[in-house]
């Protein structure tokens, strides 16, 4: 999750078609999936958002956690659905309880430090479930957080990290102006086997790091923005096996259509623009992507 729904929205102001969902691409010949989505902040039931990405070749989606309520949700989702795979997590805007952030329960059910580790114990069980496949959203947010509040998302991302390598589980990271501390605590903890860097927001230098790491750089919508040059730059040094694509929707949906809902089906959008990109046809990077999905998060393809 990359930014407020109430900041997402204001992207192209106050356009009348501004709430108006995009329409349905060209469906993609090779099936792909959706390494990061919320599908319950999207309109609709599961079952309508899955059958409109399925229409366009994305068969699979990665639901991701962001606060208690909502990692249960990803998980009791992910068990009803066969082609829904769930991540958990404790959001880092959430362990902070920031008002402008995505879940006000969430925000009171860890605030303080008893309450955290109540959070995490919880998110610890919930990550034992064989249809949870990754322990995230988590990681550092450095937007207008201060040195208590670095110090308090840290503290949650130690123990994220904790918790993925002792359940063999995926790490999803949210990392937003934090480049240098996310790999510092990365290194001093020790990463586990699956790394997935959320949303990508890294430069290409950083994208040789993770490279070298073997760490997943998943691409969201903002690839396609007009002033996304240096991610650019960065999807055209990582290699292929360690591509992955997302709509983190209901946020960062792709250009024509930026200030409107993002959804799954949109996958083919974000994926045909990173294949320009990487010079490659669209339906080599779809496969490839499958594949890498498929690994990152233990399901078979």
């Amino acid at each position: 999750m990359a930014a407020t729904p109430a900041k997402n929205g204001k992207q192209s102001g106050d356009r009348k078609d501004q709430d108006v969902p995009p329409p349905l691409p060209a469906p993609l010949d090779v099936p792909v999936a959706d390494s990061h989505t919320h599908l319950d902040m999207q309109r609709g039931t599961v079952e309508e958002a899955l059958a409109k990405a399925a229409s366009v070749g994305v068969r699979t989606v990665i639901q991701v956690g962001c606060d208690l309520a909502g990692s249960r949700w990803a998980a009791e989702t992910a068990a009803a659905h066969e082609n829904v795979h769930a991540t958990v997590a404790l959001h880092p805007r959430i362990v902070l309880g920031d008002p402008d952030g995505w879940s006000r329960q969430g925000a009171r059910e860890a605030g303080g430090d008893a309450a955290l580790d109540a959070a995490l114990a919880e998110i610890d069980r919930l990550a034992a479930l064989p249809h949870v496949r990754g322990v995230g959203e988590t990681g550092l947010d450095h937007f207008r957080t201060g040195p208590e509040g670095r110090a308090a998302q840290e503290r949650s991302f130690r123990h994220h990290i904790d918790i993925a390598k002792r359940h063999g589980k995926a790490l999803v990271i949210h990392d937003r102006e934090a480049h240098a501390d996310v790999l510092r605590v990365l290194d001093e903890e020790g990463a586990p086997d699956t790394v997935v860097f959320h949303c990508y927001s890294g430069d290409a230098e950083m994208a040789k790091v993770c490279t070298a790491a073997g760490y997943y750089m998943s691409f969201a919508g903002n690839v396609t923005f007009k002033n996304a040059q240096p991610l650019r730059d960065a999807l055209a040094v990582a290699p292929e096996e360690l591509i992955l694509v997302e709509t983190d929707a209901p946020f960062l949906t792709p250009m024509p259509y930026r200030g409107r809902p993002n959804a799954p089906y949109l996958i083919p959008v974000t994926l045909r623009a990173m294949a320009a990109v990487k010079g490659v046809h669209e339906g080599d990077l779809a496969a490839a992507v499958a594949r890498n999905t498929a690994r990152a998060f233990g399901y078979p393809q």
